[in-house]
């Protein structure tokens, strides 16, 4: 990439929000480049089945993943995979992007940089990440075929979780610190009709092990009382934290991390836009952060036909 070249749209983040923008940015022949630090796809890679994306009943998170990036390739959108360290408006409305040694001008910039999993915050969990203790099941569940694994969590990427766990160890408990689940009913059927043991109105007080996780501590709300359960993994499924470091204090946000959007997508700095997760918004899906996508490009075409 040439330092001359200048964007018309520069993507952060190859999530689905990103990839489809890319894809309509692209159709517009607008010249369009994703830069994704990780794996394209985000956190749709770990879902093992995706069952609600229109036309496609029967997916998985890297099958998609790869389908919508080959679908913006074919439009004429690029990848790069590299992160970005910086961006700053310049005078003239351009956007400059630092990622790495690069200098990368654009005139508008798509935010998609989706979330992290939220820690549970406890004295033994760095230390045995990846010792036992993970935060994507569908990526390390092979390591745990005829063993006993805890998930802890209550919406629907915990349920899937522990049914997707339930094909593969021998035992899944799913810790829930409420007296229901908040995932939809059809993966609560699921999971109840999948062997999979629910410790209700608990929370995870400890994590045992040195070297490698051997236990978990579980308290009751209800009474307080203690309950030591021995496995192999636990996977912690509590949500997730916006990644908007990048943009504190360039754009507005809301007092959680989450990006401040209009309908539009649009942002509170002109011809920045956010989509998928990063955005303050009521539902977080495939399927939305897809027309987060659409719609921030067809604000950005708006922009750069008035600028």
């Amino acid at each position: 990439m040439s330092e001359k070249t200048i964007y018309d749209i520069v993507i952060i983040g190859g999530g689905p929000g990103g990839m489809t923008a890319a894809i309509y940015g692209g159709r517009a022949e607008l010249k369009t480049l994703i830069l994704e630090k990780n794996f394209h796809g985000g956190q749709m890679v770990s879902t093992n089945e995706i069952e609600n994306y229109p036309a496609l009943p029967d997916t998985n998170g890297i099958e998609l993943s790869n389908t919508m990036l080959e679908h913006a390739k074919r439009f004429g959108a690029t990848i790069d995979y590299k992160g970005v360290d910086s961006i700053e408006v310049l005078e003239d409305g351009t956007k400059k992007l630092i990622a790495g040694d690069e200098e990368i001008l654009t005139k508008t910039v798509i935010l998609s940089m989706g979330s992290t999993s939220r820690k549970l915050g406890l004295p033994n969990e760095e230390k045995l990440t990846g010792k036992g203790v993970g935060y994507c099941a569908i990526c390390d569940g092979g390591f745990y075929r005829n063993k006993v694994v805890a998930v802890n969590g209550g919406g629907d990427t915990a349920v899937e979780d522990a049914i997707y766990l339930s094909r593969i160890a021998s035992k899944v408990y799913l810790v829930h610190r409420r007296d229901e689940l908040r995932a939809n009913k059809t993966l609560q059927s699921r999971l109840f009709e999948s062997g999979v043991e629910v410790v209700w109105n608990s929370t995870i007080k400890e994590i045992v092990g040195e070297d490698k996780i051997e236990a978990i501590v579980t308290v009751d709300k209800t009474d307080n009382s203690e309950r030591k359960i021995d496995l192999d993994g636990l996977f912690v499924a509590i949500g997730g934290i916006p990644t908007s470091g990048l943009v504190k204090g360039l754009v507005d946000m809301a007092p959680n991390g989450y990006i401040i959007t209009n309908e539009d997508c649009e942002t509170s700095v002109e011809g920045i836009y956010a989509v998928g997760d990063i955005r303050q918004k009521s539902l977080r899906q495939v399927i939305t952060a897809a027309a987060d996508g659409a719609i921030a490009v067809h604000a950005a075409e708006k922009y750069l036909l008035s600028h």
